[in-house]
């Protein structure tokens, strides 16, 4: 747990361990499969158990747009619910970014977690597709006093673009990870043959997985791809995205969190680490303008003390 609290950096290293001392019983030791990669961990296949069964649906989460993660720093948030229990009920999280600010507020505040949960209440919603869904009030909102928010972002305009491109990450980056992946049949094999290979699958089993696991996929895309309005070569809506996101940051300061990363970086990173070592990736990388960036937050991430 003391990796959960480092992700949240940059905090006092005494905090960290006090928050692993709170949290150890609140957060279960499963995890979204992938979700360590998409947190600059070693990647999808690399965090799963080799040999396991469930590895193609993990691998499906970790590469699909299903990610609801917040892809941040050496998050190894091994914890698909955060739990915290109030003298009036028990309120279960099942929301990444409600988890990742439900964290960083007490990292910050040091305020009792149970109190901080009740500061995210559940409000039921109806998307687009008619299905009622869970949302939470406040999610990307760290519930900081005064003091507190002008120690941490200097300002209400810093507090406001974090935000902001926290539900950008979520809202619309994220959704363009698996028509990007799993664009052709050819990505969708060596996608799936990358996590089949790491997972040091038997012969029969990983050409199970491999090829139902690439056809199903690849038809996924497509459907969402149609959901979410994309272009007709789905790359240029990602190669976009990467642009507007540099031209967000700017050019007179490393990351939009100053001189060090903040929890927009982390996410934003976060959702394109899922990508590394496949075609879409180095697509990214040649044709934008995003790799210095990418790379000062992968260092600034190496760089937090063990």
């Amino acid at each position: 747990m003391a990796q959960v609290a480092r992700a949240l950096w940059p905090v006092p290293h005494a905090l960290a361990w006090r928050l692993g001392g709170r949290l150890q019983s609140a957060l279960p030791a499963q995890s979204r499969a992938g979700f360590a990669g998409a947190a600059g961990g070693p990647g999808p296949a690399a965090t799963a158990r080799k040999g396991s069964p469930r590895l193609l649906g993990a691998a499906a989460l970790a590469l699909g747009g299903v990610l609801g993660l917040y892809h941040t720093a050496r998050w190894h948030l091994r914890a698909q619910d955060l739990r915290a229990e109030s003298s009036a009920a028990q309120q279960q999280l099942n929301d990444s970014s409600v988890i990742i600010s439900a964290l960083k507020t007490y990292l910050v505040s040091g305020q009792p977690l149970e109190d901080i949960i009740t500061y995210y209440p559940p409000m039921k919603a109806v998307n687009d597709q008619g299905k009622e869904v869970t949302e939470f009030c406040n999610k990307y909102w760290l519930m900081l006093d005064e003091k507190e928010a002008q120690r941490m972002y200097g300002g209400k305009e810093a507090r406001t673009e974090e935000m902001k491109w926290r539900q950008w990450a979520d809202d619309w980056l994220v959704h363009l990870i698996s028509p990007n992946v799993y664009r052709t049949p050819a990505e969708a094999l060596a996608s799936f043959d990358y996590i089949v290979r790491e997972g040091k699958f038997g012969t029969v089993e990983g050409a199970v997985a491999k090829y139902m696991g690439a056809a199903a996929m690849y038809l996924i895309s497509k459907r969402l791809k149609s959901r979410h309005h994309l272009q007709d070569d789905v790359r240029e809506d990602l190669y976009e995205a990467a642009n507007k996101w540099v031209a967000a940051v700017g050019k007179d300061r490393p990351f939009m969190g100053g001189q060090q990363p903040n929890l927009a970086d982390l996410a934003v990173y976060g959702v394109l680490r899922v990508m590394e070592g496949l075609e879409a990736f180095d697509d990214l990388m040649r044709h934008t303008h995003i790799q210095p960036w990418y790379l000062r937050v992968e260092k600034a991430i190496a760089e937090v003390p063990q």
